[in-house]
């Protein structure tokens, strides 16, 4: 029997024509094995408005078009069920794309779905909203709260935020209970990494698995400004664990208490959260084709 698949397509992620994509679809999915059906995202949540009532009317499979974000949005409906997950990426930097070994390049994404190799992963909580990729705390989820009200997409767009960013941002005081462990830290930003990296290869823990059942804790330390282009390149190396800036911790039950209420993000996009945040894992939650 012919599988049911949908792509749910972000027109507004990253810096690419998304709207002659069906026509990638018509022309390279394999339809002696797919049934498929292409639809647009119109709103932020429209995603997992679709996939939730995809997966009510018995498709099997659910394809995110977009980037991290977008993805966040089906696989939040998708993990936990027995359907599965697939990604195009066409985001601005594609982190859980590249660290799937998922090429960048659509044609060659939708020729390996063909393929049907399923792997599965794990899931990360944060005070009940899921993450794929990427949580993070501090500077990073400043830089995406930017980003979101930015018109231009792209990494151009990201890197000009960060850098008009940089220069301004205070670290802050926090305390860390891992796995019944505590910790306490002044710290530029903690990232909260499933994978190993924000997206365009930039790696902030080179060493971080999709499937080991743990989180790696990404605590940068205060720094002195003239070494930020220095942490960028280790990022690009893959040698950021190395840096005496950086403290990686591993753990699945994760408390982080903060002073003041802010910004946080998931997969790159913010939302508002408390001062105490609660962190878990769903280890091999997500099936994905890979």
């Amino acid at each position: 029997m012919k599988r049911k698949i949908l792509f749910v397509i972000n027109p507004i992620s990253g810096v690419k024509t998304k709207y002659n994509f069906p026509l990638k679809i018509d022309k390279y999915l394999d339809k002696s094995k797919f049934d498929s059906e292409c639809v647009f995202t119109e709103y932020r949540g429209h995603g997992s408005q679709i996939a939730a009532e995809a997966i009510r009317n018995g498709v099997d499979i659910l394809v995110a078009v977009g980037g991290d974000g977008t993805i966040n949005e089906v696989a939040s409906e998708v993990e936990g069920t027995n359907k599965l997950m697939g990604i195009i990426p066409f985001g601005s930097g594609n982190g859980l794309a590249r660290s799937l070994g998922i090429p960048i390049r659509a044609i060659q994404a939708i020729k390996r779905i063909n393929k049907l190799n399923i792997s599965k992963i794990d899931v990360g909580t944060f005070n009940g909203r899921k993450f794929f990729n990427m949580a993070g705390i501090g500077f990073d989820a400043q830089i995406s709260a930017r980003f979101a009200e930015n018109v231009k997409r792209g990494l151009i767009s990201y890197a000009k935020i960060t850098l008009s960013e940089v220069f301004n941002y205070r670290s802050q005081y926090y305390r860390l209970t891992i796995d019944g462990k505590e910790y306490e830290h002044q710290a530029f930003m903690i990232s909260i990494a499933n994978s190993s990296q924000y997206g365009n290869n930039a790696h902030i823990s080179p060493l971080a698995s999709l499937n080991d059942g743990m989180m790696d804790i990404c605590i940068v330390k205060p720094f002195p400004l003239y070494k930020f282009p220095a942490l960028l390149v280790r990022m690009f190396r893959k040698n950021t664990h190395k840096s005496n800036y950086l403290e990686i911790i591993q753990g699945s039950k994760i408390i982080i208490t903060r002073e003041n209420a802010a910004v946080i993000h998931l997969d790159g996009d913010p939302f508002d959260m408390g001062n105490t945040l609660n962190i878990g894992i769903n280890p091999h939650s997500l099936n994905i084709l890979t």
